[in-house]
Formats: structure tokens, sequence, C-alpha cells
């Protein structure tokens, strides 16, 4: 099985054209015959990296207001459709997509980690546990609800979004389920992929793919 690693820049705060990206990037991997295509972390509509840079917990400050009102605006709605032109290019490709999203449950965002069969239909949506540090000014804490796996092509397919990846019983719960073959989501940092892919691999005895977006 052939699977695609979109490394790829989002258009930072702007879901349809990051969308129009991402469709792209699918419609090459099945071009180029593969059967999973992965992205990195909230991929749409791009990682809140301004929170840590920018003084994102000031007190009604009217900069950080505006930058997190763009980025509830820009979330994905899974249920008003914003995904269906990534669905239809998997459907038309025949290629699974693992997407990452900040996905909006109103009132809330979720750093959601969304896979796409090869039919198109989505067949899980995976909200991070615990958003690290900062991040939790942008993102809701999840639930273990999307903590499956999904058959594909004779492997077991699971995925994580960043630290999660550390987490010895969310992986644990993985592999419990037969997963052979894991998807780490991250946002960015070769220091965050470098030591723990391997000893993934070894722990799970599985096949493990780290996908990074990246920050223009």
């Amino acid at each position: 099985m052939r699977v695609a690693l979109a490394q790829i820049a989002p258009v930072l705060l702007d879901r349809e054209q990051t969308l129009r990206k991402v469709r792209a990037a699918v419609e090459e991997a099945a071009t180029g015959g593969a059967s999973l295509v992965v992205f990195g972390e909230v991929m749409v509509p791009g990682y809140p990296a301004w929170s840590g840079r920018t003084g994102g917990a000031a007190f009604n400050d009217p900069e950080q207001k505006a930058l997190h009102a763009r980025y509830l605006d820009q979330s994905v709605d899974i249920a008003a459709g914003h995904l269906d032109g990534v669905r239809e290019a998997a459907a038309a490709g025949n290629v699974a997509v693992c997407l990452g999203a900040a996905a909006r449950e109103p009132p809330s965002i979720f750093a959601s980690r969304v896979f796409i069969g090869q039919d198109g239909e989505i067949l899980s949506v995976h909200r991070k546990l615990r958003p690290t540090y900062e991040e939790r000014l942008s993102w809701t804490p999840g639930d273990g609800a999307g903590l499956v796996v999904h058959p594909l092509e004779g492997c077991t397919v699971g995925a994580r979004n960043c630290w999660e990846n550390w987490m010895p019983l969310a992986r644990a719960s993985l592999y419990a389920q037969g997963e052979d073959l894991h998807c780490m989501l991250w946002p960015g940092s070769r220091r965050n992929t470098d030591d723990l892919t391997p000893v993934v691999a070894k722990e799970s005895r599985s096949y493990v793919v780290s996908v990074s977006a990246l920050l223009r």
C-alpha cells in the first residue's frame, strides 16, 4: 500500500483556499497511486501559532479577540458540508484521507482528526483529548470516543494529534484494536517527531508515519 504524506502549508485562517489545496493534494495522491493521504494537525484553517507569540491570553485585548473571532469563523463545520469537496476527491480517486482540522461544534472548536474512507464517507472524527499549553486558548478538550481504527487494504489504521502520541494509554487504546499503521498528525518541528516515531513503531510493532503541516 502506498501512503502519501501531504506536508504542505495552509492558507492561514482561510478555510476555503486551504481546502482547495487539500483537495488538490488528495487528487495528486490518487494520481500517484496512493491508497491513503495524511495531513498535519489542524491543516484547516491552520495552527493558531500566534497564541504563544503575541500574548494570546491578554485580557480583553482587541487584537486577540479579532484573531480568535477569525479563527472561529474560518474553522470547519462538518455538518455544514465544508469537507464535501475533499470527500468527493477521495471518492473519485479511491483514496482514504486522514485530515487535521479545527472543527467547529458551537460554541467550541476542537483540534480534530477526520478520517474519510475511500468511498468519500466520513468514518470518524476524533477530538484531541487535551490541548497543550497555549492551545487551550483556542481549542476545547475532547474525549476518547474518537480513539478508533479503520481497516484499509489489509491494514488497520489509527491516528492521533500531536502530543496525544506521547500519551501511553491513548496509544494502548489503538494497539488493543489491532492497529498496525499509525498516523501522527503534527503542527511541525522535528523535535517532536524524531525520537517518538521509531519508539511507537517498535512499541506497537506497527508502521508509523509522522506528518507535519508547514507555516509560512
